[in-house]
């Protein structure tokens, strides 16, 4: 990407440039996209410290980049002042962004991200001058970039050495496995979230275009500036993704929120190509929003009183919007902008740094005497640990969005009570808010939902995010008009239909739910009565304002109980009471496995005939003591196992089958030895040996007439129990023929009252079962495979050639 920008700006003096400006655009915005791969398939699964930063940043800056040369080679810019005044902004913030990347690389010792960042920035700049006074010539740009194009065919050289050679040669700073080692070991005091700081440079794009209009670097605004807008709207949604996959809800939330301004001066820019005049901001819309800023603004401040505070330029961004009709086009919110600049570039700073140094600055410090002043109260908690963001069903990569999803619908609300024309139904700033809060954020709401196994949920949100975006675009894009008909009744009340269900659904959830999607049928009705000529004067602005305060409420609600312990604004509980999961209080007791006083009391259970889940070197299981015969048939009960999926036996050593040695051969008897402790189950003959185990009549309820499996697992917590209450039987902790537990919290979903307590190791090491291996012939020499489990068949068969040796 850089040699085509280097080329460009030396040829940029001919007549004929070597490459046209619109296949440079589309070059950079495929690089940019390959970029953005790069930093999400490569270097966030491997944690690699600022990898993923800068090549989003830079991904973002050739997008925005790309997309006004295609707009200037396809003539739509005009003449030279309009190219300028279109891409001056964007470089200048990325000139000053990527400065702070590479002051932050050369205090973190990091050479190769200190010199494509800062030669990068210093291209950026030279341009800026460049595009400002001609003397000045494009050669420094072209020769910035050179540096760079030189700098990232070293660091590919030094990887591909490293591949060749597996890690034997490795050119200087290349070395990524030895950065991560060192990350590693400064420890994880520094932020949590990578790429909050890729965020803030986002920010400082929105308002860097803004800024630089009121202080004089461009001359105007319009929609040459879109693609720098956009751009970073688009790439704000990633980062909110991203976020969530870094489970830090807040930050998430207030990148959503600043990515619909994005998207709505994006709007405010392109809206006088089809009118003279200047759109018109709606000021109830931009108060509720101030609110939401400063409500998020004060639970993120119990987190990083840093980050609390930054959030309060944008309420005062909101309010300068509100109290200027001109909006986005008035001095006041301009003057706004550049504080948010400013605000965004120290913020961004401080978590570069602390994402890097692994240690925290100063102002990050701020949640020490934040957790100390609550200390001191009784009714709040902050909500700390493993489990801070774990779902009630599962394991999920992504953090809770309910409270983003509940704030787009109090803003999608907020934004349809404001009176538009209807000759004139773009004039009013509508689209960007119904549309990309209502619909595409709400729809990223339910995406995350369904992630988090919130299927009722889920659902509830991408059918009212469909819903906010073919309403936003029909009525306020101008696609409606002034005339009505049959058709749009039809599916508004198709709609209905299925929010119905929906209701009737939340019933069985809780009182919140029931009411939040009990008035969104109020709001759905609205639009129906407008469709065939009913709507009562007076009634839409109703609905939706009730919509909203529902919707606030459980906005409010979201954040409380994800920061504080125990129900501070409480959801309730459902209306109509039913069996099972979600059914009351759960008598299953749940025990955290680090502890070892829950592992005695599960052993307690286990001896007093109860059944447990219990985690494993795979997967949950289920399981009961041999000596137990009622809680041997007790668990074949609850399982109801199929005849072809006999239950299991595990050991914790092979003392415990010393008495019965003399029944076995001695080469499954070194077999065993040697293949154990593993997850390799050994399908044995049956015998007298299973007498000695004290199951009595359940004996039949494991393995088959002619053979048992049996294992010793690798796992300390489980072989620590087995040595507590003896041999054990086992099978999978999940209904005949569903799939493998994973997660201590689906056992008792699967399960029900018929567990008596499960220990609890949050997600499993892995999520592929044990290797059942066939000895019964292994005195011929011959052993076979039931399946093919965590360990592969030709590991199995070499320690069977080690034994046979032996």
């Amino acid at each position: 990407g850089s040699l085509l920008l280097a080329v460009h700006f030396y040829s940029s003096s001919r007549a004929a440039p070597l490459i046209p400006s619109t296949a440079l655009g589309v070059l950079l915005l495929i690089l940019s996209a390959l970029l953005a791969y790069a930093a999400l398939s490569v270097f966030v699964p491997q944690g690699s410290g600022g990898a993923p930063g800068i090549c989003l940043t830079i991904s973002a800056f050739w997008c925005g980049y790309g997309v006004t040369f295609v707009l200037a080679g396809q003539g739509a810019l005009g003449d030279a002042g309009d190219l300028r005044d279109a891409v001056v902004p964007g470089l200048a913030t990325f000139t000053v962004a990527l400065l702070l990347v590479a002051v932050v690389g050369l205090l973190c010792r990091e050479p190769v991200l200190a010199l494509i960042s800062g030669a990068t920035s210093l291209a950026s700049a030279h341009d800026v001058a460049a595009r400002h006074s001609r003397a000045l010539g494009s050669s420094a740009v072209a020769c910035n970039y050179l540096v760079v194009c030189l700098l990232g065919g070293y660091f590919a050289l030094g990887r591909i050495l490293y591949f060749l050679t597996k890690g034997k040669m490795a050119l200087p700073g290349t070395d990524l496995a030895k950065k991560k080692s060192h990350e590693q070991a400064q420890g994880t005091g520094g932020s949590t979230n990578p790429f909050a700081a890729t965020g803030l440079i986002l920010n400082m794009l929105w308002a860097g275009v803004f800024g630089c209009r009121l202080l004089g670097i461009t001359s105007k605004l319009f929609m040459g500036q879109v693609p720098w807008l956009w751009a970073a709207g688009i790439y704000q949604i990633g980062i909110c993704i991203l976020s969530y996959r870094a489970m830090d809800v807040l930050m998430a939330t207030s990148f959503g929120f600043t990515s619909i301004l994005k998207f709505a001066g994006g709007y405010c820019l392109l809206y006088p190509l089809w009118q003279p005049e200047e759109p018109s901001l709606p000021t109830p819309f931009l108060v509720v929003f101030s609110i939401l800023f400063a409500v998020l603004a004060l639970f993120l401040s119990l987190k990083s009183p840093l980050d609390g505070l930054y959030l309060l330029v944008y309420v005062a961004s909101c309010l300068a919007l509100a109290c200027h009709p001109r909006g986005f086009f008035a001095g006041g919110p301009q003057g706004v902008a550049v504080a948010v600049f400013v605000a965004s570039a120290l913020v961004a700073l401080i978590h570069l740094y602390n994402v890097k140094a692994g240690a925290k600055t100063p102002p990050g410090k701020g949640k020490g005497a934040v957790k100390a002043l609550l200390a001191r109260s009784s009714f709040l908690k902050l909500r700390e640990g493993p489990d801070l963001h774990a779902p009630y069903l599962g394991y999920s990569k992504y953090a809770d969005a309910e409270a983003l999803a509940f704030a787009c619908s109090v803003l999608a609300s907020s934004a349809l009570t404001a009176p538009g024309d209807p000759q004139a139904p773009l004039a009013t700033v509508v689209i960007p808010w119904v549309v990309v809060a209502g619909g595409i954020l709400k729809l990223l709401g339910g995406s995350v939902a369904f992630a988090r196994g919130k299927t009722l949920e889920s659902s509830a949100f991408i059918l009212y995010a469909v819903m906010w975006i073919i309403w936003g675009l029909a009525r306020d894009g101008g696609l409606y008009g002034t005339t009505r008909s049959f058709h749009s009744a039809v599916g508004i009340a198709a709609f209905m239909l299925f929010n119905g269900f929906v209701v009737l659904c939340t019933l069985f959830l809780n009182i919140t739910w029931f009411f939040y999607s009990l008035t969104f049928m109020l709001v759905a009705l609205s639009f129906f009565l407008d469709a065939i000529h009913a709507l009562p004067t007076g009634y839409d602005t109703a609905a939706t304002l009730s919509f909203g305060l529902v919707s606030f409420y459980c906005f409010l609600s979201a954040l409380s109980s994800g920061t504080f312990e125990g129900p501070c604004l409480p959801m309730g509980g459902p209306i109509v009471q039913l069996g099972g999961v979600r059914g009351g209080m759960s008598k299953c007791l749940h025990l955290p496995a680090r502890r070892a006083s829950s592992v005695k009391r599960i052993a307690d259970i286990l001896r007093s005939g109860g059944t447990c889940g219990i985690p494993t070197d795979t997967v949950y299981v289920l399981v009961a003591a041999c000596n137990r015969p009622d809680a041997v048939e007790k668990a074949h009960r609850s399982k109801r196992q199929a005849q072809d999926r006999p239950m299991s036996l595990w050991i914790s050593s092979l003392k415990q089958l010393e008495p019965a040695k003399h029944l076995f051969t001695p080469l499954l008897w070194d077999f065993m030895e040697a293949a154990w402790p593993s997850p390799i189950s050994l399908v044995v003959p049956r015998g007298e040996w299973v007498d000695f185990l004290g199951m009595k009549d359940s004996a039949k309820y494991v393995g088959t007439p002619q053979s048992v499996a049996i294992r010793i697992p690798d796992c300390s917590v489980t072989t620590h129990l087995i040595d507590l209450v003896g041999p054990i039987v086992v099978t999978s902790a999940n209904p005949t023929g569903e799939a493998d537990t994973t997660h201590h919290n689906q056992v008792y979903a699967k399960l029900g009252d018929k567990v008596d307590a499960v220990l609890c190791d949050g997600p499993s090491p892995e999520n592929v079962a044990s290797t059942v291996v066939d000895c019964t012939k292994i005195d011929s020499g011959n052993i076979g495979f039931f399946r093919v489990g965590l360990i592969p068949k030709s590991q199995v068969l070499q320690i069977l050639e080690r034994v046979q040796k032996k």
